[in-house]
Formats: C-alpha cells, sequence, structure tokens
C-alpha cells in the first residue's frame, strides 16, 4: 500500500500524518510543540516524519505546509519569522535526501485553500479566494482549478495588501497591511488603545485581554468591543472587494479563530464590500462562508499536494 506523510509546520505546533492511498483519516498523527525543537527543527521535524514511517509498506511522498515566504519549485524557505534560522533553508531538498522520497513544499495559507478546496467547504468550486484570519492573515486563491503562485512561487500574500498607507506596522514591518487592521492582535491592539486613552469598556475588569475576549464582549453588547469588530469587517470589506474584482471567485471561504466571531465580523464585511465594489455581478452566485477543516486545513493541504504531484 503506497503512503503518504503530511506536515504542517505551525509557530505553535508541528503536525505530521501518515495516509493511506485515498481517503483523509490518518493511519498515524503525531503533534508537538516547536518550540520543542528550537534552534534545530529540522532535525526535530525529521525524527517525527520517521517516527511515523511504516516498516513494512511504501511511502511514495512527503508534502509540507511551512510558513514563508518559499519557493515551492524548489522547497527552499526564503525566511520565516518563527524560525529565524530557516533563511533560505533548502527544507524540500534536505527532507528528500533523508528519506528518498519526493518532497512538496508550499506555503502553509496556500496548503489551506488547497484543503479546503480538495476536502472542505471549496468542494465543487474552479474559483476560490481563501483568507484565514488569525493571529497574522494568510491566503490562497484557486482559478480554473489550479492554485496560483505567480511567477516565483510568491503569490497568495493576501494578508499583506496595503489598505492604510499610514496605518499601523504589520508583523513584517511595513505600515497598513490587512494583517494590521484585521487580525486577532489588530483587532486587540485597537482596543488597548482606545482604552489606553479613557474609553469605557467592560473588558477594563478582564485578566487578559484577547480577541476571544473582546468577541465575547462585543455579543454583549459591549460598544468598544463591537466598535472593533466593526472596523476590522470594515478593512476586511475594502481587501475582499479587490479580490472579488481581481479574481472573480465563486466562493470566499474565511479561516482562522477570529473568523469563528460569526455576524461581528462578516455583518461589516459584507456592508463594508457592497460599497466598494465595481457592479454587483461580482455578488451574484458568489457563496461567502466559513471554512470547515479547521486546524487539519493546512495538514490535508498537504496531502492533497502530494497526492495531486504523483506522476
Amino acid at each position: 500500500m503506497s503512503h503518504i506523510i503530511a506536515v504542517d509546520i505551525g509557530g505553535t505546533h508541528i503536525r505530521v500524518a501518515l495516509y493511506g492511498p485515498e481517503g483523509t483519516q490518518p493511519v498515524r498523527h503525531r503533534r508537538v510543540e516547536t518550540q520543542t525543537y528550537r534552534g534545530r527543527l529540522f532535525e526535530g521535524l525529521a525524527a517525527q516524519i520517521k517516527s511515523l514511517w511504516p516498516a513494512e509498506e511504501e511511502v511514495v511522498a512527503i508534502g509540507v505546509a511551512s510558513p514563508g515566504p518559499l519557493d515551492p519549485e524548489t522547497g527552499i524557505i526564503l525566511s520565516t519569522p518563527n524560525i529565524p534560522e530557516w533563511v533560505d533553508f533548502p527544507l524540500g531538498p534536505k527532507l528528500a535526501e533523508r528519506f528518498g522520497v519526493p518532497v512538496h513544499v508550499d506555503n502553509d495559507a496556500n496548503l489551506a485553500a488547497l484543503g479546503e478546496w480538495r476536502f472542505g467547504a471549496g468542494r465543487g468550486h474552479e474559483h476560490l479566494v481563501y483568507l484565514t484570519i488569525s493571529t497574522g492573515i494568510g491566503g490562497g486563491v484557486i482559478s480554473h482549478g489550479r492554485l496560483l503562485h505567480g511567477a516565483q512561487g510568491l503569490g497568495g500574500e493576501l494578508g499583506h495588501v496595503p489598505i492604510l498607507p499610514d496605518g499601523p506596522l504589520c508583523s513584517c514591518g511595513r505600515p497598513g497591511h490587512l494583517e494590521a487592521l484585521a487580525s486577532g492582535p489588530a483587532i486587540v491592539r485597537y482596543v488597548q488603545e482606545r482604552m489606553a486613552s479613557g474609553a469605557e469598556t467592560a473588558l477594563k475588569s478582564t485578566m487578559r485581554v484577547d480577541a476571544r475576549a473582546v468577541a465575547d464582549a462585543a455579543r454583549k453588547g459591549d460598544t468598544l468591543a463591537r466598535e472593533a469588530f466593526a472596523r476590522a469587517g470594515k478593512y476586511l470589506g475594502l481587501a475582499v472587494a479587490g479580490f472579488l474584482h481581481i479574481f472573480n471567485p465563486s466562493i470566499l471561504i474565511l479561516g482562522g479563530g477570529v473568523a469563528q466571531s460569526g455576524d461581528l465580523l462578516l455583518g461589516p464585511l459584507q456592508e463594508s464590500l457592497q460599497t466598494q465594489l465595481l457592479n454587483p455581478a461580482y455578488l451574484h452566485h458568489l457563496t461567502i462562508t466559513t471554512a470547515s477543516l479547521g486546524d487539519d486545513a493546512g495538514l490535508l493541504g498537504a496531502l492533497a499536494l502530494a497526492r495531486l504531484k504523483r506522476p
């Protein structure tokens, strides 16, 4: 039986799973905290893969979802904030040399999009835009049934679309990107800044103000919390209008923890979106929905990539 090993390298956890030739239920699965292997991540990753390698059966490929930017053609990680030692790091070639099988590497958000398209909310659509809204904002685009990469494999960075030229700094160091305005930390930062300037909110008595706490307060009617989500939704709507104009998808899928806030975010997003569209036709036959694969999206995207790449 031909197996595939799928890997999802996250800022918090590394997940590795062994899959059979069909289906999406892993034969075996491992998860370990990324910081366990601080400074020696490659060796730790290789050890996790080896621990799942079947003794008597064949592994035909390894698929890897990795933070980027990266080059999916060569499997080289150009850089990633959470793994400072991986600069121009040949992850794909090193794993291929270690295990003797083809290794396919792609950006984690791209592969989450691919996973949702093949196995999740995007099934049946040939034109898809996926956004994950969490600690950061990532994205991926399927057009005519193909994952878009661009000339150097660097496309799909939807969270780094400039929205406010003089806006707050993004995690990448540039001002006013979508991630700096609508991610979980962006929502929290806005609340904290308004609290510091004297805004009244029930969150002042909260021990730890995070995106979940802001969402809970917003559901209870807290004015500042609702304002924070309305602001994030507004900027998401501006960005999504641009994505609709460029890609004209039939489905927009929103993943990540912040997207689970429901109408707190989706209501302002849709209101903002409708004010920015060139023509209402962009909304005809458009489905806007939340992701269905949860934390498995990247892992299943790595599986889908490896299966699609098989000769």
